[in-house]
């Protein structure tokens, strides 16, 4: 009888342990998944806010040629 308790006891503790571990390595498969997508939602959005950023300079563009006059201007104004 004083076998089969130590054995029972023997497994709920081995059991509670690797359930631990479990739940450890979970935890920080987990928080390591987090980090990943944010830092992928970050180099998306650098690479969208690039993107627009590159279009709305490109020649021809509104804002191109309002840079373009800006830069004429001041060359004028500094002579």
């Amino acid at each position: 009888m004083g076998k089969a308790v130590a054995y029972v006891v023997a497994m709920v503790a081995g059991v509670i342990v690797v359930g631990w571990i479990a739940v450890s390595v979970l935890h920080w498969l987990v928080g390591a998944l987090a980090y990943l997508i944010v830092g992928a939602i970050v180099v998306g959005g650098g690479i969208y806010l690039y993107g627009k950023a590159k279009k709305g300079l490109a020649p021809g563009t509104r804002t191109q040629y309002r840079i373009e006059a800006a830069k004429k201007t001041y060359r004028m104004r500094n002579r």
